[in-house]
């Protein structure tokens, strides 16, 4: 952790009054630390000078990444006291995106009961997945150019305007279009959050930050469903959306209080590229809405499929030709030039798709296969969250030693092991087995996204970080969607196929609900999953794949050294 006031250096690119000088993000002992010029850039993408991992070592430093509007520069003082507000306000933000993306899922009763809309109320979790993801990108722009801070501030109101409409809504029409605000505030924590994180902590230091913030993604998703349906059973489900007002308040206090983000040069008058943000908004919709709906709400080979796959292949078209011609692209082109980072945004979209098997399929074979209830079934699937944030707290000790690369290969050679195990369990087997599965993917996949995250943002200077950083979160949520329809469309085969013709996912939903399940429909589902997991398995070898493109040592900013 940084060390404490004074005339003290800190190692963690966030600055104190005690020098005029710093950089990076700072806490409300920042606000006097201006905004200072630094070497940086990432070697083997051609954005300027830098140093490899081994170069770093070799010259018996610890592996630090420039930080400060400056583009790189010399870190300032910081004490982690300092620091505890701000990363409270950043866990606080975290939970609250992470909760509302499944909180809604067990009181779909209640709110259909209330509101009505059976038919559409998918939607409530389609509406907001779209807004997080397309407006990822958008906001990791804003981040760079007006700076973390206020970018923070306006996502964390907007999602309290809509989890206060959410709460307010009259009809499931209404919550449908409120739950669009709150994604749209959503997408602005989840970029932001961990952007601010990797400012205010050095390279050593920053898989601390990644795994607590990981941590409490992880418990919150698996949590969501239980808060929602007690809330739902006891109170109203309008208590889902009021809890998050005052959880949000106090981040909101606490980022507006604590975090003082250094004084930029000043310059012209940034411009923000609204028709490409436009073109991103609407290309990203009509592509996240062929994928979430094909098969649920029209079948895969019908005209809505073809029309919005289509439609949104002429946007993509679009957007390439308008961010070209955009002094200040939203999406630039650098986040695919340079090999590293395409590389890195081509392995997480595949960490997305292979996380569909794990989170989405599994609960439905813990109940059919084994038996188990609601409440067994997540215990099996949150056995992966044990693991996953204990082995990103020491992945810095791995990449330190043989690089981010090999060490997100590592990781992913054991997942892909790990995944291939799957269908070679007994049917139908005991609850241990498939939990023990999951606690070995956690452990494996804590070594992979940990030090891809921060290998990219160790190769940015700070004007560039969020939109590195939101790059690769969109790529990974994309991921998501694509492997929803993908395996969802594959496990719809599967059935159909032992079944005759007459078993789907719903189908198996409604046999489990009324507990009509019989030993062939157990069967198909187990077939069905294992398919799934095969599936996942060769995601993870498209990961492999990727990285295998990425250099061997990533090109860690240079960090000049104090004048002392």
């Amino acid at each position: 952790m940084g060390g404490g006031g004074g005339g003290d250096t800190g190692a963690d690119g966030t600055g104190t009054d005690a020098h005029a000088d710093g950089t990076g993000t700072g806490t409300d002992a920042d606000a006097d630390a201006g905004a200072g010029a630094g070497a940086g850039g990432s070697g083997d993408d051609g954005s300027g000078s830098g140093s490899t991992e081994a170069d770093t070592r070799a010259a018996g430093k610890p592996l630090r990444d420039g930080t400060g509007p400056g583009g790189g520069g010399r870190p300032a003082v910081s004490a982690a006291r300092r620091r505890g507000p701000v990363v409270a306000a950043l866990m606080l933000g975290m939970a609250l995106a992470a909760l509302d993306g499944t909180v809604v899922s067990t009181a779909v009763p209640q709110i259909v009961g209330d509101l009505g809309g059976f038919s559409v109320f998918s939607w409530l979790f389609s509406g907001y997945l779209l807004a997080v993801t397309v407006t990822l990108p958008v906001y990791g722009k804003l981040c760079d150019t007006f700076g973390r801070k206020p970018v923070l501030v306006a996502g964390i109101v907007l999602f309290l305007a809509g989890s206060l409409l959410c709460a307010a809504a009259w009809s499931m029409a209404s919550l449908i279009a409120f739950r669009v605000v709150q994604g749209l505030g959503g997408g602005a924590l989840q970029g932001t959050i961990q952007t601010i994180a990797a400012d205010l902590y050095p390279l050593e230091e920053r898989p601390r930050i990644v795994a607590r913030l990981s941590t409490v993604w992880a418990v919150s998703s698996v949590a969501g469903p239980a808060v929602g349906g007690l809330l739902a059973a006891y109170a109203d489900w309008r208590w889902i959306f009021l809890i998050n007002l005052p959880v949000g308040g106090v981040a909101l206090w606490l980022i507006a209080r604590h975090l003082v983000e250094p004084a930029r040069e000043r310059g012209p008058r940034p411009r923000v590229d609204w028709p490409g943000a436009l073109a991103v908004f609407v290309t990203g919709t009509l592509l996240l809405t062929a994928l979430v709906q094909g098969g649920v709400a029209w079948p895969w080979i019908s005209a809505p499929s073809f029309g919005l796959l289509g439609a949104s292949a002429v946007c993509a078209a679009v957007t390439v030709v308008v961010e070209r011609r955009a002094a200040e692209p939203v999406i630039p082109g650098w986040v695919w030039r340079r090999r590293t980072i395409a590389s890195v945004n081509v392995a997480m979209g595949a960490l997305g798709l292979l996380m569909v098997a794990p989170t989405v399929f599994l609960p439905t074979y813990a109940q059919s296969v084994l038996g188990l209830g609601p409440i067994a079934a997540g215990f099996v699937l949150s056995a992966m969250t044990l693991s996953w944030p204990v082995t990103a707290a020491y992945a810095n000790r791995v990449y330190n030693r043989i690089g981010f690369r090999d060490t997100a290969l590592t990781g992913m050679g054991a997942a892909l092991l790990v995944l291939l195990a799957f269908p070679l369990l007994p049917y139908p087997g005991e609850a241990w087995q498939p939990a023990l599965i999951m606690l070995l993917l956690g452990a494996a996949l804590g070594f992979f996204q940990l030090p891809l995250l921060v290998g990219v943002q160790s190769t940015v200077p700070w004007a560039e970080r969020g939109t590195a950083t939101a790059s690769v979160l969109f790529c990974r949520q994309v991921g998501q969607s694509v492997g929803a329809a993908l395996f969802g469309a594959l496990a719809n085969a599967v059935l159909a196929a032992r079944m005759g013709g007459a078993g789907d996912l719903d189908a198996v939903s409604h046999a489990l609900a009324d507990g009509s399940a019989h030993d062939p429909l157990r069967r198909a589902v187990a077939a069905a999953v294992d398919v799934v997991f095969a599936g996942a398995a060769a995601a993870a070898a498209l990961a492999l794949l990727a990285l295998l493109f990425a250099p061997r040592r990533f090109a860690v900013l240079a960090e000049r050294q104090p004048d002392v």
